[in-house]
Parts: structure tokens; sequence; C-alpha cells
């Protein structure tokens, strides 16, 4: 036989595409070439694939061999193609029976002395391979535990390619290879996240952090050093309830893909925190990169918190790109070598202090910066960024009486009004493609079946025609103002509601 075949994935972005790897030996000059749009980590499998087949005892023959990577059209990344070309090219040199690997998906790279090593993406790789009907495939032991978390396929963990072409010589004769097992991975027990309760005052700030937990919001605070902004961002996530089983699958592929997959590969049930740096660049953040297009931080903050500490000192135009990604709830990023798109369904939590100085707050009396110096300083954050952010605050600094008073609620008891609001949320937005207040859109808060009826939004209706709000901050108030309604037990918002909503949606401290 000179014709090999077995099957693989690539991957763009977390989506995948079956991968048809074809191997053919003929005549001419000793050669061995790979087509179909492999990058540079994929051209050098030929070195690394003789090397490891040589030293597993099968080595290739010293002939001219051709393999396709089909479709051709589509580009492939990364070494994890070293496996599946391997067996392809030992099937059509007759060392591995053809019928027995072509319709199983290979993943995996090779290291020189054929042991099989890790490589990214294996979870969305599978869960590809679930969905084009693949019933095998064979993994890397060390993501054995991740793959295995795809139901319906039987995973087979291979140490070495040794052990690999060991099991297909069994199958080719009818017998039964000893698999080795495959051993699920117990959920990690995870570490309290950061308890409210260490919050000292900022009642207000308090009351917007569950807000924006029960509702999906953006929260901005402006506050000086020292004030808790940091400190109340951090205990976001542990307000949110854990994610779903179709949340926490996107979440772990991202990290997958990432290669940032903790422990052994169990499910990621927490939602995600991320807090990038202020000199992150574009790609860090929005995602990219110059060779494989690789999720950035507004993607690992996909179903959690993505935390902008410092928002005027990050580059003007990342933040600008924040914006698509806030309304739509993805990215599309687009390179030379391909468009990518990734989920970013995520909520922003940005601070900043009020000036470059950091003590223009209230009378500003220590503040050493020029009016103009204060203006510019938050004007970083251009308008159309701060317009798709729900809620705007003020963050005070602690007061000796906020000290002395008494502690806060703990973490546990605010999380359970937030998971009751999100539950009348999901009665009524039942059958329809939203999960909170936040996604609804704002044709159908104006005009649909959630309009409000004119007494309810009349303080509303004259702050829009003074020109104190857009549209775009109009929808978002009303969206504030049915979370707010939800944790006081449900029902229509109340034009108590509507207030209370844009006032924290438009906060003078803020605004000025």
């Amino acid at each position: 036989m000179t014709l090999g075949r077995t099957r693989s994935v690539a991957l763009s972005g977390i989506e995948g595409a079956m991968v048809e790897v074809e191997a053919d030996f003929a005549q001419g000059l000793p050669q061995f070439a790979v087509s179909g749009l492999p990058d540079a980590a994929c051209k050098q499998s030929p070195d690394r694939i003789r090397a490891a087949a040589s030293n597993s005892g099968v080595p290739v023959p010293h002939r001219r061999v051709t393999v396709n990577l089909s479709p051709a059209s589509l580009p492939k990344a990364g070494s994890g193609f070293d496996l599946p070309i391997a067996v392809a090219v030992l099937a059509a040199a007759g060392a591995l029976p053809g019928g027995v690997v072509e319709e199983v998906v290979h993943l995996g790279e090779l290291a020189l002395d054929g042991t099989v090593r890790p490589v990214r993406g294996v979870l969305p790789a599978v869960l590809a391979a679930a969905r084009a009907g693949v019933r095998e495939v064979v993994v890397p032991a060390a993501n054995a535990a991740e793959a295995a978390l795809v139901p319906d396929v039987r995973v087979h963990p291979v140490r070495c390619l040794a052990e690999l072409v060991q099991r297909y010589v069994v199958l080719g004769r009818g017998g039964r290879p000893e698999e080795p097992e495959v051993v699920s991975v117990a959920e990690p027990a995870l570490a309290p996240p950061p308890d409210l309760r260490d919050v000292v005052g900022q009642d207000e700030a308090r009351l917007a952090l569950e807000i924006a937990a029960a509702g999906g919001h953006h929260v901005f605070m402006v506050g000086p050093p020292g004030a808790g902004k940091t400190m109340l961002a951090e205990r976001l996530p542990g307000l949110l309830p854990e994610l779903e089983h179709d949340q926490a699958l996107e979440v772990t592929a991202i990290q997958s893909v990432l290669g940032v997959l903790p422990g052994e590969g169990a499910l990621v049930r927490r939602p995600p925190f991320v807090a990038p740096h202020h000199g992150a660049s574009m790609p860090a953040i929005i995602g990219g990169g110059s060779g494989v297009i690789r999720p950035g931080a507004i993607s690992q903050a996909h179903h959690g918190v993505l935390f902008l500490d410092e928002g005027p000192e990050f580059r003007t135009n990342v933040l600008q790109a924040l914006r698509q990604p806030v309304e739509a709830g993805r990215v599309v990023v687009a390179r030379a070598s391909g468009v990518v798109t990734y989920p970013a369904r995520f909520q922003l939590v940005m601070a900043a202090n009020p000036c470059p100085c950091g003590l223009g707050f209230g009378k500003g009396a220590d503040c050493s910066c020029t009016p103009m110096a204060r203006r510019a300083y938050l004007g970083k954050i251009a308008g159309p960024v701060l317009d798709r952010v729900d809620l705007q605050l003020p963050v005070r600094a602690v007061t000796r009486a906020a000290l002395a008073g008494e502690p806060g609620e703990p973490t546990a008891a605010v999380a359970l009004r937030v998971a009751a609001a999100r539950a009348l949320q999901a009665q009524r937005l039942a059958g329809t493609p939203w999960r909170l207040n936040s996604h609804v859109p704002g044709s159908e808060l104006r005009r649909g079946a959630l309009r409000l009826p004119a007494a309810a939004t009349s303080d509303l209706d004259r702050a829009i025609d003074r020109g104190l709000l857009t549209l775009r901050g109009y929808d978002r108030v009303l969206r504030l103002a049915w979370t707010l309604r939800d944790l006081a037990g449900g029902g229509s918002p109340t034009r108590q509601d509507v207030g209370l909503a844009l006032t924290l949606r438009a906060h003078a401290a803020v605004a000025a």
C-alpha cells in the first residue's frame, strides 16, 4: 500500500474543522513534503516524525513522501499534526493497517524519542470531532482528561508512538489491545473567593456591585487611591453563580487554546476574573498575534469579569477597541492569515483615579493638578466607551466612622439575592435568546413586551429631551431599572426604580 489516510482537526479560534490527512509514497529522490497550508511548526513535522519513528522501531522508508492536509485551503497551525501525519505515513508504508486508522482522529506532538507530547486546544478539537460524527480520538496521555469532557467519544490516551503502533497492529490482527484507563479528573477544591465583608464602608459601591452581578451590567468607578476600587472589583466574581455546563465548556475551551487550563483538565466552573496590566498591547487585550491568532484578555474573561484598573492609563486604541465586543459579546480579529471570531461576553469593570495625582476628589485640597489636566486625564476614556457602561459611580475615601462601624454583609448573603434576581430574569426571558437584563435589546425595552408606562419613564424622558442621555444610555437605564426591580422581588419597574437607575448611570461626580 502506498496511500495512507487518517483524520485530525484544524482550529480557527475555538471552532474546529475536520482535516483529512493523506500520505503517499512515490518513486523519485527521497523527500518528505507537507502540503495544504501548513504553518512553520507544521512544516517542521517531517524531521520530528522521521526521528520519532526511527527511535520507535518503525522507521519511515527512505523514499519520496508527500503528505496532504485537506481541505488544502484551510490554514493548519501547530505541532499537533505530528501524530496524524506519522500515522498516515506509517499506514502508507504498510507498518499500520490502513482500515483501522482511517476514521480515527489523532492529535499530538512528537518528541524525537517518540514520546507524544501534549498540545493546546484538545477540548475544542474533540468537540469539533464529535459534532462531525467521529466516535474515536487518540490524544496525548496528558490531554486525556480534557478530551474526556466531551460525551459520546471514546478517548484513547497514548504516551509514545511505539505504544500506538502496537495497539493498531493488534487491532489489525483482530485482537483486543490493552487500553489505558482514562481517569476522569475531579473538579479541584477551589479556595473561597474574596469576601465582600472585607470592604469597609462604600455602601453605594456595594449596591452597584450587587446590581452589576444580578443583571450582568458594566461598572465604572472613580475615586482616590486606597478607596477600595480594586478590592470591590475582585469581589464581583464571588457574587456570580457558577457557570452552566455550556458556558463552562466555552470557558474551558478558551483556556485550552491558550494552554492555561488549570489542574489536570477539569471543567472550569467559576466565572473567570481577568485583570490585565495597563501597559498591555492591543493583541493582548483584544486578541491576535503575528502568527496564530490567540484569544486576548476579553475572551479569557468570557462569562466572567474583565477588570481594567487605572483605566485612563490604557492605550487609547485599546479602550476604543472595546466598543464592539462590549455590545456584541464577541470579537472578530482579522489578520493576513485569516479571520477568527472569539466569544467575549464579559462584564467590564473599570477603575480610575480622578486625576494624574489621584487626590482631586471631593474638595481636592491637596491636588496638584490643573483643571485642564483633570479633564484631560478622565477624557482619555472616550465618551463612546463610557456610554456603554451602565453603572458610573464615585468611590470616596474611607472615613473614620466607616472604620469604626459594623462590617457589611458577606458575599454569601448578597450572592443569594443575586441568584434570586437572576431566577426572575430567567423566568421573564424564557423562550427568548437573552439570559440577563443586560442582554435585552433596546427595541424590546422601548416598544416590545417590556415597555414601561409613560408615568414610570417620565424622569428618563426629560433627561433625553435635555440631551443628558443618548439613546444607548436611555436603554441602559431601563435595563438597570429592571434589575433593581428584580432585586426588590419582581414586577415591573416603578418611577422610583427608573430614577435610582438614572442616578447610578450618570453620577455628577463622575461626569465632572
